[in-house]
């Protein structure tokens, strides 16, 4: 007996000591990160280590809270940063450089940077979507411009996220910049939000809160331009070889609107597991993970060749005008003037 008890004692001393030696793996992301935990489970059996999901907010908060710690990085490897958001990443020197041998698979015109200091995982749309059912109820005509837009009518009707806290909302300023140019830009802002406009923090409240589908008060929301088909997908009784006319949303593709937005992976600088780190990134361009992905963040594999689920009909890809370079040389400088220029104007 005494020798039973000895034995599943050492097993759980022995058992103990590995878990305790075993290598853990820090990754940060965004708040709407979601990956197949069994593919992360295989990731962790394979490399014989833990991996540790931290949350760090939307994109935008994501990345001031890697600057505030960059002296004592919180993790080993970032996901979440976009292509908005990659210039104030370099200028802080908050990641290392590494590509992927998978990177060769990513078509050309959606790698992030020649360096390796992000690996694109994905792509996507940032576009403003209606509900059908509001407008269709209200006998009220679409806007058709961004100068509609800002007029009364539809700016009481319409919500987005914060360019300086949210991605897509910095992405949808850089837009509009884009669009009017930044004196422009400025005053339109300025015309929307007296107009009625609401702007939260993040994507989150935006969409889940404040939109009519989730009983909010605003039929005209910042999203992405597959969201249509992320409601089909998760509505009851979804069939993917019986797919509805239509999706209850869709998108508002007004000319200056939309962005496409390129996140990706990188290494942190100061990782405390720097080889660890490199296979992770490796991870999240296999074919597994880019399959798994577009149907749990509701974005496109970058990654050529990858099937998506029949209700990617719903989703749309247009096509964003030209991005002139002066827009995304400084972006950060951008946000400020928006704040100073739109936030605190009288």
């Amino acid at each position: 007996m005494r020798k039973v008890i000895f034995a599943v004692g050492a097993a759980l001393s022995l058992g103990a000591a590995q878990a305790q030696n075993q290598t853990t793996l820090t990754v940060i992301t965004h708040d709407s990160f979601d990956v197949d935990k069994k593919l992360v489970a295989q990731f962790e059996a394979q490399n014989k280590a833990k991996v540790r999901f931290v949350k760090g907010g939307d994109a935008g908060e994501l990345l001031s809270r890697l600057i505030l710690t960059r002296r004592a990085p919180v993790a080993d490897v970032v996901y979440g940063l976009d292509n908005a958001l990659l210039a104030r990443a370099r200028q802080m020197n908050l990641l290392q450089a590494y590509k992927s041998p998978l990177l060769s698979k990513v078509p050309a015109q959606y790698r992030l940077d020649d360096a390796g200091l992000l690996n694109t995982v994905d792509y996507g749309y940032v576009a403003l979507n209606y509900d059908r059912a509001y407008f269709q109820k209200a006998g009220l005509a679409l806007p058709k411009t961004l100068d509609d837009l800002k007029k009364p009518e539809y700016a009481r009707l319409t919500v987005v996220s914060s360019p300086a806290t949210s991605s897509p909302g910095l992405a949808f300023l850089l837009a509009t910049v884009n669009h009017y140019g930044e004196t422009g830009a400025w005053q339109w802002w300025k015309s929307a939000r007296a107009g009625g406009m609401k702007v939260v923090r993040g994507w989150s409240d935006a969409y889940y809160k404040d939109f009519t589908r989730a009983g909010g008060k605003y039929p005209i929301v910042l999203s992405y331009a597959s969201s249509p088909a992320a409601e089909v997908f998760f509505a009851d009784g979804y069939d993917p070889a019986k797919l509805p006319a239509q999706s209850p949303t869709a998108n508002l593709l007004l000319p200056g609107s939309t962005w496409l937005q390129l996140e990706g992976v990188g290494i942190l600088k100061g990782a405390k597991q720097p080889a660890l780190a490199r296979k992770f990134v490796d991870f999240m361009l296999s074919p597994a993970v880019q399959a798994d992905i577009p149907t749990r963040m509701w974005i496109y594999p970058a990654v050529g060749g990858i099937k998506l689920d029949p209700v990617f009909k719903f989703a749309e890809q247009p096509r964003p005008a030209p991005v002139k370079a002066s827009v995304t040389a400084n972006p950060q400088r951008l946000v400020d003037a928006w704040v100073q220029n739109v936030l605190r104007a009288r």
